[in-house]
């Protein structure tokens, strides 16, 4: 069901990888047994555009040197794509980039989640939009998940918010931003396990692949 105050997904997927070695947007995902077939499996960018759908007016991918080789899951998924053209900025150039174009999209609020942050469970993410919209009557600003204490993605950030972070310059930090305003930030807590959200090696990608298989007897 489209959400009453128009949410837009934002994807940030303009990252190098340097660590990882290659692209994260296009790891597989669920991660598969090493030699496993992954030919059918969805990606990290895939599985987040579909967990972001049921909940948003259109989602939106901010690529960077990337675009060429995402592109077909961008529109395999019917997402949108725009390209910063300096990742070198910094995530926070990205972030802009992409809460510009959900403005351009004519959306009031956006969801943003980094590619390689793996997504919630659907029950999990149709919480977060529904605290959302309690959040914005009590005049805050944004919500975001929460378990013992660790906060993940995706943030469900307002209008109100949108403009702040647009408004910054682009060395800014939004996790700065968000520090300055805690008093308009609501934590809600899920059941998902937050604490290795933002895969950067190799050995870290190994580790779920090593969780998802099923036990031996």
């Amino acid at each position: 069901m489209q959400d009453p105050f128009g949410h837009c997904g934002v994807i940030l997927a303009a990252g190098e990888s340097s660590r990882m070695g290659t692209d994260k947007a296009l790891l597989p995902w669920p991660p598969a047994a090493p030699g496993a077939d992954t030919s059918s499996h969805h990606t990290l960018l895939s599985a987040a555009i579909l967990a972001l759908e049921p909940h948003a007016r259109a989602v939106v991918v901010v690529a960077g040197k990337n675009v060429e080789s995402i592109a077909s899951i961008v529109g395999a998924c019917a997402a949108y794509m725009v390209q910063n053209p300096d990742p070198s900025r910094g995530q926070f150039s990205s972030l802009q980039i992409g809460l510009q174009a959900v403005l351009d999209h004519h959306c009031e609020s956006a969801m943003i989640t980094p590619v390689d942050c793996p997504p919630l469970a659907p029950s999990s993410l149709a919480l977060l939009c529904a605290s959302f919209q309690g959040a914005l009557v009590r005049d805050l600003w944004a919500v975001a998940p929460e378990n013992k204490g660790r906060h993940g993605h995706p943030l469900l950030a307002s209008h109100e918010l949108i403009r702040l972070f647009l408004d910054a310059p682009v060395t800014g930090n939004a996790r700065d931003i968000l520090r300055a305003h805690a008093d308009r930030i609501e934590y809600v807590a899920v059941p998902d396990d937050l604490s290795r959200a933002g895969m950067n090696t190799p050995e870290e990608y190994a580790s779920y692949a090593e969780d998802s298989q099923p036990a031996q007897d």
